[in-house]
């Protein structure tokens, strides 16, 4: 019986001091309800409660957060090439013509490698 008492505290306690980090570290502009100072007094006074409170009404929700998702600006809403803002080809030249390019560099690329490696010895037999 007293080791789940203990646990229990323990886990009270975890859940205080990341509550109160999380106060810290939420931007002003996200915190719901009342101001980030408030938040931040009622989580220390209240320690249980207020931790609580924090997570239910105080806390951003979902992909508000930034820097959560594998790479910067990704919020989890668009697939790769539906992403506002993507360079799409307004017409079918210009498309062509990047295409051109891109193999060009990928033979200059080829052609540099091919120069760069030792010559092969040849069987003499």
């Amino acid at each position: 019986m007293l080791y789940f008492d203990g646990l229990f505290g323990l886990v009270l306690v975890v859940l205080w001091v990341f509550c109160i980090f999380d106060v810290i570290t939420t931007d002003e502009s996200l915190c719901r309800n009342l101001p980030k100072l408030l938040w931040l007094m009622i989580v220390i006074l209240i320690p249980d409660i207020g931790s609580l409170l924090w997570l239910i009404a105080g806390r951003p929700q979902g992909a508000a957060r930034p820097g959560g998702l594998p790479y910067k600006g990704n919020t989890g809403r668009y697939p790769e090439y539906d992403r506002p803002g993507r360079f799409v080809a307004a017409n079918p030249d210009d498309d062509e013509a990047f295409l051109r390019q891109v193999r060009e560099r990928a033979e200059q690329q080829r052609r540099a490698a091919r120069e760069q490696q030792p010559p092969k010895p040849e069987d003499e037999s």
